[in-house]
């Protein structure tokens, strides 16, 4: 699978540690940013992930900020994004299952690196279960659409 992957200054080292735990997963990731520790402004980088797979480009996303929060709410401006925030493997199994989430949101300040490998891990093996929940997501699309 083609990840893109961002993050700011807060999440920047959890985010180098994981890139190669996804690569050895076999998923090709495209890195959006940031460069570094330096202070930085989480939209530009979480909206630049997200457009990515909006467009096409990648299939899913991995954003991370100090707490998660920002990057999800960023991403979620971009038309076609799900973006899901996730502290535990159920949560993001449940994001994926029933809310078909395309961009999982991480907080690098909350949650250590053994159990960011763990959610990752789950949300990229779980699959969208549709049926009942198929309904309820094209409401969505159809406000993104219409705005109604």
């Amino acid at each position: 699978m083609k990840l893109a992957i961002a993050s700011d200054h807060r999440g920047y080292p959890a985010k180098e540690q994981i890139k190669g735990f996804m690569e050895s997963l076999g998923h090709e990731v495209v890195d959006f940013g940031c460069d570094g520790t330096e202070s930085c402004d989480y939209p530009d980088l979480g909206i630049a992930g997200a457009q990515a797979v909006a467009r096409g480009e990648c299939e899913r996303a991995i954003l991370m900020c100090g707490t998660g929060i920002g990057m999800s709410i960023a991403a979620n401006k971009v038309k076609g994004i799900r973006a899901a925030l996730c502290h535990d493997e159920l949560t993001a199994e449940l994001s994926r299952r029933h809310n078909d989430a395309n961009v999982l949101c991480l907080p690098a300040d909350l949650i250590g690196g053994e159990l960011t490998r763990r959610v990752i891990e789950t949300w990229l093996k779980t699959t969208y279960e549709a049926g009942r929940h198929e309904r309820r997501l094209k409401k969505i699309v159809d406000y993104e659409t219409d705005g109604r």
